[in-house]
């Protein structure tokens, strides 16, 4: 019986090559970063803007749905990042993408900010002629 040689080489199995350090310490601190934000920044701004609704009687909206579907979106965009990062082998893709789920956060945490603003805004238009109208009556 003869061989037959394909001219390929049997795979010599490695261990697979360790991460850098760069790469644990990067993702330590973007972890560090976006709980930071979720805790420090996100959920005391929630809550704030969740009390003045109560307070003011409905007059400052919280849009709710809104809040809680760009919450849970970009929780599931900052743990894909945050993964991403943790699974590549080389430092730079891993700033990348803790950069990325940073900014991610960031941006969900000023999203309820901006939209109690503008539908504050809206409401206050509605609200000054009803209240030039209660002044007119008060006034005679």
């Amino acid at each position: 019986m003869s061989a037959v040689w394909s001219g390929r080489r049997a795979r010599v199995s490695r261990p697979p090559r360790p991460r850098p350090r760069g790469v644990w310490i990067t993702s330590g601190i973007g972890i560090v970063l976006v709980l930071a934000i979720a805790l420090g920044a996100y959920l005391p701004l929630v809550g704030f803007l969740g009390g003045v609704t109560a307070t003011t009687a409905g007059l400052v909206p919280f849009p709710f749905l809104r809040v809680t579907l760009v919450t849970l979106l970009g929780a599931v965009v900052v743990l894909a990042l945050v993964v991403l990062g943790l699974t590549r082998r080389h430092t730079v893709t891993t700033v990348f993408a803790v950069v990325l789920a940073v900014l991610v956060s960031l941006a969900v945490t000023a999203y309820p900010v901006v939209t109690v603003a503008i539908a504050s805004a809206d409401r206050a238009g509605d609200v000054w002629p009803i209240v030039t109208e209660l002044w007119q009556r008060f006034t005679g």
